[in-house]
């Protein structure tokens, strides 16, 4: 089969669909999140531990700053992915 030179080539790239974040898929994620929070801890984990020195070395306002930051930082992230 041999295509007209005047039809438009389908361009179609999973790259768009991964950048949507889909009512299922964040259900499922809710789901992992509920059945296993020790996996949610362990992947926390270089967060809380940053957050425990700077709050003993610098003291709880410098810890304060690093949790916005950090906070600010995840939601960029988040916002990124979506579009």
């Amino acid at each position: 089969m041999v295509a007209s030179p005047s039809a438009a080539p389908i361009a179609w790239h999973a790259g768009r669909m991964s950048k949507e974040i889909d009512p299922a898929r964040a259900r499922s994620a809710l789901e992992v999140v509920k059945q296993h929070p020790g996996m949610v801890l362990f992947l926390a984990s270089p967060g809380i531990v940053a957050l425990g020195a700077v709050w003993w070395l610098a003291g709880p306002g410098w810890a304060a700053l690093l949790l916005i930051a950090l906070l600010v930082g995840g939601g960029l992230a988040v916002a990124r992915k979506l579009r």
